[in-house]
């Protein structure tokens, strides 16, 4: 099948070729007037070689590309592409006796802008990032029905949240697979209440699967806050390794409402929480914790929020450093992608510095196999990440 094509200023086939997945708007010498957003196009050099298919945007990012192939965008296409991400997982035991949850699909990391799929034990949370997705969710939902088969539950909708606020109106989050039920999953033997419906994201934050359980390894004994703590991911595992205590700290209630019904699924009793402003708790805690979970949300979503997002992780860390316990441990994070791994450290260099206390680092942290990065595309690192010892 044929698709309208785009042409590409001389010398900017070299990132295609490269086989990065975007195409930026300046980099376009023509393309066709009629063009929508979430139209399916052709990629071309200025010297009419085919370089890739993607769907077209009107913004900066003008086409994210699908397929380096020339092909035909349809329900064997999308089986494809989801089979491979879901057969990827298998081979690495991601799902196993003790974990049904993982993402499924991570987009750019499995070849597919704007498509994330989150899988809990059979149900699937699909999240379109862009329109282009959203007008290709009925061939998506079946190849995730034939990859799945008879471990399906359910397919929820959650993209209403995820596209731009130019088409926010067309759609609504909802079922299209199945209907909704209490849904408990299982992480490294932990056991977790999810509310993918109502909850932020699709209901957990699965990246932090590898992080949290080498969490649990510094935990036994001693006194552990969780700030940002959402659902108490971070917590349970505490809790469980035989923390002396655990406070879980979010401005959230109903995060907080869920965080303690998942101590308790856990049968974990040394447990505190608060719904409280992270900032506010931290006015009085000197000398109080032995462990702290440094996991904000995205201070950064866009480049033109940077500056003030390192200011926040700065004074985040700056604060945690001075109110530690001597030798002390710091698991701190940053999941804005626009702040890379070398600002994200310059940062905490910064806090360091500023906290007047010796650091060591022990671990550096990244996100799990089933959010994967390709060479091709290193901006899918989002989720970065360092264990401090604090003297």
């Amino acid at each position: 099948m044929n698709y309208p094509q785009i042409i590409l200023n001389k010398g900017k086939e070299f990132s295609m070729q490269r086989r990065h997945p975007w195409v930026f708007s300046g980099a376009i010498a023509k393309k066709d007037a009629n063009l929508q957003d979430g139209d399916l196009v052709e990629v071309y050099s200025n010297k009419n070689e085919f370089l890739a298919i993607g769907y077209y945007a009107g913004g900066s990012i003008a086409v994210r590309i699908i397929s380096f192939e020339k092909t035909t965008i349809d329900e064997q296409f999308w089986f494809e592409k989801i089979n491979k991400a879901y057969l990827y997982r298998k081979h690495l035991s991601i799902l196993n006796e003790n974990t049904n949850v993982c993402r499924l699909f991570f987009g750019e990391g499995d070849g597919v802008p704007g498509l994330i799929l989150d899988y809990y034990d059979g149900h699937v949370v699909l999240q379109a990032h862009s329109y282009g997705v959203y007008l290709q969710k009925e061939n998506i939902v079946k190849a995730i029905q034939s990859t799945l088969g008879s471990s399906l539950k359910s397919i929820y909708d959650k993209s209403a949240e995820t596209l731009s606020k130019h088409f926010s109106g067309q759609t609504t989050n909802g079922f299209l697979v199945g209907c909704p039920e209490e849904i408990i999953v299982k992480e490294n033997k932990h056991v977790f209440k999810i509310d993918f419906i109502n909850g932020q994201k699709t209901g957990f934050f699965i990246d932090q699967r590898d992080n949290r359980k080498m969490l649990a390894e510094y935990c036994k004994d001693k006194t552990v806050l969780n700030t940002f703590s959402y659902t108490g991911g971070f917590s349970v595992y505490a809790a469980a390794a035989g923390a002396k205590s655990v406070h879980s700290v979010d401005v959230s209630e109903p995060a907080i409402r869920l965080c303690d019904q998942n101590i308790e699924l856990n049968k974990c009793h040394n447990h505190e929480s608060f719904a409280v402003d992270t900032f506010e708790f931290f006015k009085d805690k000197k000398d109080t914790y032995d462990v702290i979970v440094l996991d904000p949300p995205a201070f950064a979503k866009s480049r033109d929020s940077k500056h003030n997002a390192v200011i926040g992780y700065k004074r985040l860390n700056t604060l945690a450093m001075k109110l530690i316990k001597a030798n002390g441990i710091i698991f701190t994070f940053s999941c804005s992608g626009v702040v890379d791994k070398m600002l994200f450290y310059n940062t905490i260099t910064s806090a360091a510095l500023e906290s007047g206390r010796n650091i060591k680092i022990l671990h550096y942290l990244y996100q799990p196999a089933d959010h994967p990065v390709t060479p091709y595309f290193p901006e899918g690192e989002y989720l970065k990440g360092m264990v401090l010892w604090v003297e």
